[in-house]
């Protein structure tokens, strides 16, 4: 396996190196690349391909790789102004605005900064990735007959056995659509279930690219909010009597960004408070496979105890993999299912068939056990080696609740201090994140998870997408340094 450094260092240097060579002109062969650099030749192959996607270098086969002719001239930009005019104008009738505010996504998806250390990152760090189990997944599917044919719309039968097995209850096969990731799977499930300009009641706090897919789809997203033990089942049934919603979105397992788990006494509230208002019950279940290794036994996703079809439930493989191996599924009984089905494959026709095939390759490896016992245990230490490091460097931090589940902690910061008005309101929470950044941190504010004003100033701190417990404890040494800057009467000794 090539190593991502080596490639990037070949890339460069071979780089600066093209300007030797005339338009047209050939470069070293692979095998000379290979023993002047002392690199593997796959090494090589991926910093041509690197040189050739800036289309800097034609590779030709068989042949080698010449230095790219220059591009013709750039033509002047166009015109887009009237676009202003277009698109507001689409937007003048609907009853909820659908423009698309994505910053509560893009905030954990963009690569920060070298020498900044990722704080908001949601996805396991390279080192935490089954990378080795994936590639030998990946090959052994692309052996198996038909595999880069159509593949059923459903999604293969196998996999979608897969599914229902892990879900538990009485889930069968039939009731599973296998879908590209959980974002996926919830947009075809928000589309199916509320027509545009319908209010949709959600957790408060909760995941932004949730409240990004409803907006984006005309709802109208309604808090309704949760504490350690999940979302409150009195303020569900006054949300429910309030707005005659028909669809509530939940997280309850491990809740983004809180942490919570639905109670015992509370999952049989929920769906009867559901049921008793004629709504349907969208779970993200999106991280049961992130248990920390003092979990303890889970709680059955709530689609397991639900014979009347009052949940959606989204189940996906991504958190525990790799944001690249999104495979996910949809779960529902009833009428329901035909029409996310459809919606579904108006959209994205099928996942491919290659990815399907190496999902059942790879949960079905002695590998995929052992990965999730691996990454138990290692987000336990992380999450541990963050806890600490808060309580002692960052103590005027508040960390109301410990997830056993996860990959991060909520962190609420406090109103002000002796001489300070109301530091870490909305602006403070915005001059903390700034200030964290320029110590070298990148964190998630906590603004983006709350669908109306938010009680108080957070920030949510990501422990899996770091390289380990030491990463960590420098991550906390520079957030002193930033808590320091923006509240200067509070230094710690």
């Amino acid at each position: 396996m090539y190593e991502r450094s080596s490639v990037a260092e070949l890339t460069d240097q071979l780089r600066r190196e093209l300007d030797r060579y005339s338009p047209g002109g050939k470069l070293p062969s692979s095998r000379a690349l290979v023993e002047r650099f002392r690199v593997s030749p796959v090494t090589v192959s991926r910093a041509l391909a690197h040189l050739a996607a800036e289309g800097l270098v034609v590779t030709r086969p068989g042949a080698g790789a010449f230095r790219a002719r220059p591009r013709p001239a750039v033509p002047a930009a166009g015109d887009t102004s009237w676009q202003e005019v277009a698109l507001s104008a689409d937007g003048a009738a609907d009853l909820v605005p659908r423009s698309v505010d994505a910053s509560g996504v893009t905030v954990s998806l963009a690569a920060p900064p070298p020498g900044v250390i990722e704080f908001n990152g949601g996805y396991l760090h390279p080192s935490l990735q089954p990378e080795r189990a994936m590639s030998a997944a990946l090959a052994r599917a692309g052996r198996r007959p038909g595999a880069w044919g159509r593949p059923p719309m459903e999604g293969l039968p196998e996999l979608r056995e897969w599914f229902a097995r892990t879900i538990g209850g009485a889930v069968t096969a039939a009731e599973v659509l296998i879908s590209a990731g959980g974002q996926a799977a919830l947009t075809t499930a928000l589309r199916a279930l509320a027509p545009p300009g319908a209010p949709v009641l959600v957790e408060s706090p909760t995941y932004p690219g949730m409240l990004a897919i409803a907006r984006s789809a005309g709802l109208r997203p309604v808090p309704v909010p949760v504490d350690p033990d999940g979302v409150k089942p009195e303020l569900l049934a006054d949300a429910f009597r309030a707005t005659g919603a028909r669809v509530f979105v939940c997280q309850p397992l491990f809740q983004n960004p809180t942490g919570a788990v639905l109670a015992p006494g509370r999952r049989g509230e929920v769906l009867r408070i559901a049921r008793e208002a004629g709504a349907f019950v969208v779970e993200d279940d999106f991280v049961r496979r992130l248990a920390h290794e003092d979990a303890g036994p889970l709680p059955r996703p709530l689609v397991a105890d639900d014979p009347d079809g009052v949940v959606v439930h989204v189940g996906s493989l991504t958190k525990a993999t790799s944001p690249s191996f999104r495979v996910s599924a949809l779960a529902a009984r009833g009428p329901v299912l035909e029409r996310l089905r459809a919606i579904q494959v108006v959209d994205t026709f099928f996942v491919p068939r290659p990815l399907q095939e190496a999902a059942l390759e790879l949960v079905g490896s002695p590998a995929w056990p052992r990965h999730l016992r691996s990454v138990a245990a290692e987000l336990r230490a992380r999450r541990d080696a963050m806890t600490s490091a808060l309580r002692l460097r960052l103590p005027e931090l508040a960390l109301p609740h410990v997830p056993s589940g996860g990959y991060h902690l909520w962190v609420r910061l406090p109103d002000g201090i002796e001489g300070t008005s109301r530091a870490f309101g909305s602006g403070g929470e915005a001059a903390f994140t700034a200030a964290a950044l320029r110590a070298g941190v990148a964190l998630t504010p906590g603004r983006p998870y709350f669908s109306a004003e938010p009680p108080a100033a957070h920030v949510r701190l990501s422990f899996a997408a770091v390289a380990g417990t030491e990463e960590i404890a420098e991550g906390l040494r520079r957030l002193r340094v930033a808590c320091d800057e923006v509240l200067p009467g509070n230094r710690s000794t």
